[in-house]
């Protein structure tokens, strides 16, 4: 009896496997199915069918447009940080049943939380940080010699290269992963009268509320983080030549100020080295005097340890560029333009880039490496002197901060 019904059941479930298959609307899901086994049978299952298969996402993102990326990244913040105030002392006495004197037994409050910066280097830009930041409050004292509860430590994750200034004085240069810096202390808590228990004072009534928590008013600049910066005036190809010689992916068009913000390249090395090189937003005469945003754009240019001047070869007189450059950056800081750099003469593919090329070369000493970003001409000469200026910055050290070298 027992074996009839388990036949009985299996030819059932034999019959339903093989109507869901030929139910499929897709002509190869017979020819590209999949034996499942289970026990004593196996079901057919179709790998193929659009119906039965999962639904997948194009593997290609869209790229975010220039327009789009400004109202991600931000580079400046000013931000008011209030910690939070410690919790007020209790003032009670022990209560129990033929217990006539049980004397105070009022807790202290809790400590308000504190607030603090930490380095995250999967954050890029400091959109996320917040115009307020109000710590936590520590909790009451309670009877019973109950203590209250303290604050939360309040983390806001910073990008890399975030300096905290305070009135123009730089108070915090958080550029290492991990790093913290303790914005605002939170107040202490408040004392229960429990504390104030003496021999002379066998009844306190006192009890005191808690401190308030610091409150300080700071700027976050973000400085971008690279081992090369590509200077130049805007429509030199910068954006172009990153996208030339890294992994980097910025906007590229025929007008100036295509670049609104600064974008980090990776160049990949055989022996899995890696040099970041950045592409500052174009510049223009009296920058340092924050024309056309000039300040912002080269406080940026202070992180990167080597410079790259962009030249257009179209431009007749390349070298006057060349000057221009280097004036802007001086007035901004002084000795600036005399960090490790190369020429970098762009535009080689244009009719006219020879001659004007040849005029760059005889008007300055040092030397000059002529490419074109849009055919990648000779691209590979500038990717290997990136390297040994890498490789010099390496066995020189930080010494201007003090700190390791910068990696990726």
């Amino acid at each position: 009896m027992f074996t009839k019904t388990v036949q009985v059941q299996f030819s059932a479930l034999i019959q339903w496997s093989t109507q869901g298959l030929l139910s499929c609307s897709y002509r190869g899901s017979l020819r590209n199915q999949t034996l499942f086994s289970h026990g004593l049978f196996q079901r057919p299952v179709s790998t193929s069918c659009a119906l039965c298969g999962k639904t997948r996402r194009s593997p290609n993102k869209s790229e975010i447009s220039e327009k789009k990326l400004t109202r991600y990244f931000v580079d400046y913040r000013r931000v008011k940080f209030v910690a939070g105030s410690g919790g007020k002392g209790a003032c009670t006495f022990h209560s129990e049943p033929r217990k006539e004197w049980g004397g105070p037994d009022g807790g202290n409050g809790g400590d308000g939380g504190s607030i603090i910066l930490k380095v995250n280097k999967q954050v890029k830009s400091l959109s996320a940080v917040a115009a307020l930041y109000l710590g936590d409050s520590g909790e009451a004292g309670g009877s019973k010699n109950c203590y209250g509860r303290n604050g939360k430590v309040t983390f806001i994750p910073v990008p890399a290269g975030t300096i905290v200034t305070e009135q123009g004085k730089v108070v915090a240069d958080l550029s290492v992963h991990g790093q913290e810096f303790v914005v605002v202390h939170g107040g202490a808590g408040g004392k229960g009268n429990r504390f104030f228990l003496s021999n002379e004072n066998r009844a306190p009534m006192t009890a005191t509320p808690g401190e308030q928590g610091e409150e300080r008013v700071l700027q976050l600049e973000l400085r971008t983080m690279a081992h090369a910066g590509l200077v130049g005036f805007p429509n030199a190809g910068k954006s172009s030549l990153l996208r030339a010689i890294s992994n980097a992916k910025p906007a590229v068009a025929s007008y100036p100020f295509t670049t609104l913000n600064p974008h980090v390249g990776i160049i990949k090395y055989r022996d899995h080295e890696q040099v970041a090189v950045a592409d500052i937003p174009g510049l223009i005469r009296g920058a340092h005097l924050n024309r056309g945003l000039g300040v912002s754009f080269l406080r940026h240019i202070e992180r990167c340890r080597f410079l790259l001047f962009v030249l257009d070869l179209s431009d007749p007189n390349p070298w006057v560029q060349l000057d221009h450059l280097r004036f802007e950056l001086d007035q901004y800081e002084p000795g600036l333009s005399r960090r490790p750099q190369v020429v970098v003469a762009n535009k080689l593919d244009l009719p006219q880039a020879r001659e004007n090329l040849e005029a760059l070369r005889a008007r300055i000493s040092q030397r000059v490496i002529a490419v074109s970003a849009l055919t990648g001409q000779n691209t590979e000469e500038l990717i290997l002197h990136l390297r040994e200026l890498y490789d010099g910055y390496l066995q020189a050290g930080d010494g201007a901060t003090g700190q390791a070298p910068l990696t990726w």
